[in-house]
């Protein structure tokens, strides 16, 4: 999104730009936090992100950026992946929500750049 709103190059790097990743906003984040706070499970151990709920590929972030600022992203392709870079990732959260079942995610991707657009922009 910064990319998106300063006109900057953004490079994606392989895998044709089909890497998925999920993202989790900071809220939905601390959320989770508050609800082991109230109830900690001492030795537990969990997966916290985005999950299937929010995620997305690389040429889908693209066009939420584009879509969300109103601007084309000026962008490249390099065929050659980041080293020790992941084709998909997607954190599994189900143990977390079965365990703490009162968190929710409040936050989706189009949310997350949304409010990165409106703090860059204002």
């Amino acid at each position: 999104m910064i990319c998106a709103v300063n006109g900057r190059q953004y490079r994606v790097f392989g895998y044709k730009g089909k890497q998925v990743r999920d993202n989790i906003h900071s809220f939905d984040l601390v959320e989770a936090f508050a609800e082991f706070i109230r109830a900690p499970r001492a030795g537990e151990v969990y997966n916290i992100g985005g999950s299937r709920h929010s995620n997305c590929s690389m040429l889908e972030a693209i066009e939420m950026c584009e879509q969300i600022s109103g601007k084309k992203l000026n962008w490249s392709y390099e065929e050659t992946n980041r080293m020790g870079d992941h084709i998909w990732w997607i954190s599994d959260v189900r143990k977390f929500q079965a365990q703490y079942p009162n968190w929710k995610f409040r936050y989706e991707m189009r949310d997350i750049l949304g409010e990165i657009h409106v703090a860059l922009t204002e």
